[in-house]
């Protein structure tokens, strides 16, 4: 195993009067934009930030958003507490964006509900999410309380054909962890809670989006951390956020770590590539009970390999 040497330190993607989050999550690297977004999840925001203006804008939605997702035309697929919902981001207008005194700005949406789900426990929402390669879009479910295990949480899948499918997976607790293969035949899941602290690998029907053959890929009670979100790079490695022991961690195809990079926060929640050659992991953290001076925010960093284009969701929402 490798340690980050060799690797850019980690630095604050915003400047540092930029508003911290609760909970960051699911950054998507949008290359038309060269922007970056990801969601704050108990402040129901959409946030984007473009690198090139440097320029922050947020959208407030009607629910908690646990992942994203986009279309071709740029429209958000967005899991929220009671099922997925297709959102149009609307800028802000030039005179609202002159106007503003802050470094954000504030854009509107347009909200039309794509599925219901109903939900075995109360308290529930969606968690993790991503569309595999071919842009069928997954997403997980959790109940929010997460001091006792409760495994009421389940994985779905969404296409335009056929819709929200019936639960793939049950009995998680804390969903998290999607990410595939760079060929797509093996898909990646894990549950982050504590009592759990395991990452699965599946083998994936790319023609029928089914998964098998589940076998445990990591476990991570034998590492620092419990696996949160995560990425997959150009050579098909596996990178999760450590949560709780701020680190990345990048395990081979087989199953092996092999690197381990430090991060200033001590709860990491999700990573994605990005940048104009791919070559820049960006990962959003959480804010602890105790909070230090860099939970919160946004990080990249470049570790030396580059990553793939997220999948877009193959259908109009």
């Amino acid at each position: 195993m490798t340690d980050d040497r060799g690797t850019t330190q980690p630095h604050r993607l915003e400047p540092h009067r930029a508003r911290r989050c609760a909970v960051g999550e699911s950054p998507v690297w949008r290359a038309s934009q060269q922007a970056l977004y990801w969601v704050d999840i108990p402040a129901q925001t959409l946030v984007r930030y473009e690198l090139t203006r440097a320029r922050r804008t947020e959208w407030r939605l009607p629910e908690r958003v646990g992942c994203i997702a986009f279309d071709r035309s740029g429209t958000v697929l967005g899991a929220l507490e009671t099922g997925l919902f297709a959102v149009e981001l609307h800028e802000p207008s030039a005179d609202a964006a002159r106007a503003e005194p802050s470094h954000a700005h504030h854009g509107t949406t347009t909200i039309r509900r794509l599925a219901q789900v109903e939900h075995d426990a109360e308290r529930m929402r969606f968690n993790d999410g991503r569309c595999d390669r071919q842009g069928r879009f997954w997403a997980g479910t959790m109940v929010q309380d997460a001091t006792t295990p409760q495994p009421a949480g389940k994985l779905y899948r969404y296409d335009a054909h056929s819709g929200l499918s019936a639960p793939i997976v049950d009995g998680l607790c804390t969903q998290n962890g999607l990410a595939w293969s760079p060929d797509g035949r093996t898909m990646y899941l894990s549950d982050s809670h504590p009592s759990s602290r395991l990452v699965w690998a599946f083998d994936y029907d790319i023609d029928d989006g089914v998964p098998t053959n589940r076998r445990v890929f990591a476990d991570l009670n034998n590492h620092a951390g419990r696996p949160d979100g995560a990425a997959i790079d150009a050579d098909g490695c596996y990178w999760t956020c450590a949560n709780d022991a701020g680190l990345l961690l990048r395990f081979t195809p087989e199953g092996r770590l092999d690197r381990q990079l430090a991060l200033p926060a001590s709860k990491p929640s999700m990573c994605a590539f990005g940048g104009p050659g791919f070559d820049t992991l960006f990962v959003t953290t959480i804010c602890p009970a105790t909070v230090g001076e860099h939970d919160g925010f946004v990080f990249a960093l470049t570790p030396g390999v580059r990553g793939l284009p997220e999948p877009e969701f193959a259908g109009a929402l």
